[in-house]
């Protein structure tokens, strides 16, 4: 069957390029309808219960959650009124809260409550709360700010949401134009022919258009996954083709007569298994990411491993009719290596190897005690430092008026005298800094047909009463989930039918989604590649050798913020676990595939040598541009999640790298005999 597809595959080149050129257009033409979410609360399973308090507010009440607080500054009474009716007006914004709502501010402000007065002004400072639509937060943050100037500030989850969705576009751009030259360069210094690296990445570059744009089929996307999705694809498929086309001229070498379409039916035949292992625990690593809670992990899971099966269809078709096309340009564009042949490095490695070794054996536990007890960030409130333009804002803004957190509560409506009682209990809790609700701003003794009808409807529903709270809390942390908590439990001991919402309250949900996912994905992620492995070499110690050395790099890579006393976006620590156990096990795959085969001919110490010899440069290959796609992410995105990823995935592809390098042919030559014994057809020399 193999033979009969590879046979079709080397006789028709033109319709190949055809099919492909359709597929490439039509992906070119659906990209731009691809949609890209960049709230990580749209993400929360739909049964959580502030997503269920979120969808019943939206059934009942027009005005959203307060999500955004925006601070002016040297302005008169009149004039903040003035502004107050400017951001009312704006495309996108359904409420706009300021002092006026609470007190008579043509009365004097003295012969009010300061606190009071002092949370909305100040030192001739306003700050509004203000609601925006999330479906036009960008256009309207943008406007805001035009009616406000750069000197005043704005933050809050609309702005957080705006900024990712402006800011990180841009950065991927940059990102691309980094990790592209870069991978060609790395190509032209690992091939041995000009015109190589242009088919290697003319190549993958088809199976990354039609992965962007076949994403059209999921409606939208994560903001990770736009991000992310193009650069690991090109970093981690760049081996696939490379394996190939060395082995096609590796056999090309020593039979220069034969026709290009046998010597690229063998090399396809010869390469097929290693490539599709190496792809396949790839696969299945991204998949996993497919049974988190956490929708991102599905988003992501999908979109990367389409990218990996693209990418393995395209190598297994596309590049063989590349080839075959552009054959005489190969071998007229020859040219020496720019590469060492490695055998220094291969002797002082054998030297070095046991003890090595030892010290990952070693490594094992300590790293993985590190790596389980990071501190976290779960939500969005620390996605942009105090270096950025948002940062600063915030940091502004709660240099004046404090920490703000809004919380919406909805409990049925019609007795007054429980939602009075209920809003007392709720005064009494340290952190509350105030509450619009109808018993709070208008009171219950006045009849709701006698109220303005717009004040009601953000009040009172058809079936429901509506509070608003402000905490002096953060967004997220301890004190902030333990308040989310005492806030519950204050509406539940009153009401048994309630619903609570905010960014803190769905943090907090997060929270509980997220954390609950870790040791599934990685027990399902470390045994799907465990078992792909185990048939695919036949073997029962070798997938145990290998699944261990990369597990213990992803252990090492994340000990490095414990040790350094760095907080991790938890999405990321989760993320990074499956993608570099998916994308780094290839280099063990190969290395391991290639010492058992010069294990057949000669002793142990010389396979390692040879393996290393052979294998380095197409490890280093993919490695590095793997590694440099990492750091690129981490460098030049100013967006936390996205930045974090990336640095973890830059140093842990460099922990797994040294580990394939160092360790691992340490471990193969002390369980040599094990391997020997537990691997069916081989018959070590």
């Amino acid at each position: 069957m193999k033979a009969k597809f590879f046979k079709w595959v080397v006789n028709h080149k033109n319709f190949i390029f055809v099919i492909f050129l359709f597929a490439a257009i039509l992906a070119l033409l659906a990209r731009p309808f691809v949609k890209v979410d960049y709230d990580m609360m749209d993400y929360l399973p739909s049964d959580t219960k502030s997503t269920v308090s979120l969808e019943k507010m939206n059934e009942e009440f027009k005005g959203g959650i307060p999500n955004a607080r925006v601070m002016v500054k040297d302005v008169s009474v009149y004039k903040a009124l003035q502004i107050k009716e400017k951001l009312k007006k704006v495309d996108g914004v359904i409420d706009v809260t300021w002092l006026d709502d609470s007190v008579d501010v043509d009365q004097p402000l003295e012969v009010y409550d300061q606190s009071l007065v002092n949370s909305f002004y100040k030192d001739k400072t306003a700050i509004y709360t203000v609601s925006i639509d999330e479906d036009k937060d960008v256009a309207a943050v943008n406007h805001i700010r035009k009616i406000i100037g750069d000197k005043n500030a704005m933050s809050g989850n609309a702005v957080d949401i705006a900024t990712s969705t402006t800011s990180v576009t841009k950065e991927v751009g940059m990102i691309v134009l980094v990790v592209v030259p870069f991978a060609l360069l790395v190509l032209i210094l690992t091939t041995t022919s000009w015109v190589e690296p242009l088919l290697i990445l003319g190549s993958i570059g088809v199976a990354i258009i039609i992965n962007m744009g076949s994403n059209l089929i999921f409606g939208k996307i994560s903001f990770v996954t736009n991000a992310a999705g193009g650069v690991l694809q090109l970093a981690v498929c760049l081996d696939y083709s490379v394996f190939l086309i060395h082995r096609y001229k590796e056999i090309r070498k020593d039979n220069l007569n034969r026709d290009v379409k046998e010597n690229i039916f063998e090399a396809l035949t010869m390469s097929t298994s290693s490539i599709l292992s190496s792809g396949l625990t790839t696969v299945i690593g991204f998949a996993a990411l497919c049974i988190m809670k956490f929708k991102i992990g599905p988003d992501l899971g999908l979109a990367l491993s389409k990218g990996i099966a693209i990418s393995l269809l395209t190598v297994f078709v596309l590049t063989p009719a590349l080839i075959i096309q552009f054959n005489k340009a190969l071998a007229r564009t020859e040219h020496r290596s720019f590469m060492p042949s490695f055998s220094r490095f291969a002797n002082g490695v054998t030297k070095r190897m046991v003890p090595l070794a030892i010290c990952l054996i070693i490594l094992i536990v300590p790293s993985f005690l590190a790596s389980v007890n990071n501190e976290y960030y779960y939500g969005a409130s620390k996605f942009f430092s105090e270096k950025t333009k948002l940062g600063k804002d915030t940091k502004a803004i709660e240099d004046t008026f404090g920490k703000a957190v809004s919380y919406v509560i909805m409990v049925p409506k019609g007795d007054f005298p429980k939602e009075k009682l209920l809003s007392e209990r709720l005064h009494k809790i340290p952190e509350v800094i105030g509450i619009t609700s109808y018993v709070d701003t208008v009171g219950d003794e006045i009849p709701e047909d006698m109220l303005d009808k717009s004040t009601l409807s953000m009040l009172i529903s058809k079936n429901y009463s509506r509070m608003i709270l402000t905490a002096n809390s953060e967004l997220e942390g301890k004190s902030a989930f333990n308040l989310v908590n005492r806030i519950r439990k204050t509406v539940n001991n009153l009401y048994s039918t309630n619903y609570v919402a905010g960014m803190t309250v769905s943090t907090d949900d997060l929270k509980t989604t997220i954390t609950s996912d870790t040791l599934k994905i990685n027990l399902v992620a470390i045994g799907a590649v465990f078992l792909i492995l185990l048939f695919t070499m036949k073997s029962v110690s070798l997938p145990l050798i290998l699944v261990v050395a990369i597990e213990t790099a992803v252990w090492i890579n994340l000990s490095f913020p414990y040790f350094m006393s760095h907080k991790l976006f938890y999405m990321d620590y989760l993320l990074i676990s499956t993608i570099q156990l998916g994308s780094t096990v290839d280099y063990a795959i190969l290395f391991t595939d290639r010492y058992v085969g010069f294990r057949h001919m000669m002793s142990k110490i010389d396979a390692i040598k040879k393996t290393i010899t052979t294998c380095a440069v197409s490890i280093l290959t993919s490695g590095s541009a793997l590694v440099v796609a990492g750091f690129a992410m981490g460098f030049l995105t100013t967006h936390g999640a996205i930045s974090g990823l990336g640095f973890l995935l830059g140093r842990g592809t460099l922990c797994s790298l040294v580990i394939v390098f160092f360790a691992l042919p340490g471990l193969l030559y002390m369980f040599d005999g094990i391997i020997n014994k537990t691997t069916r057809g081989v018959k070590f020399f």
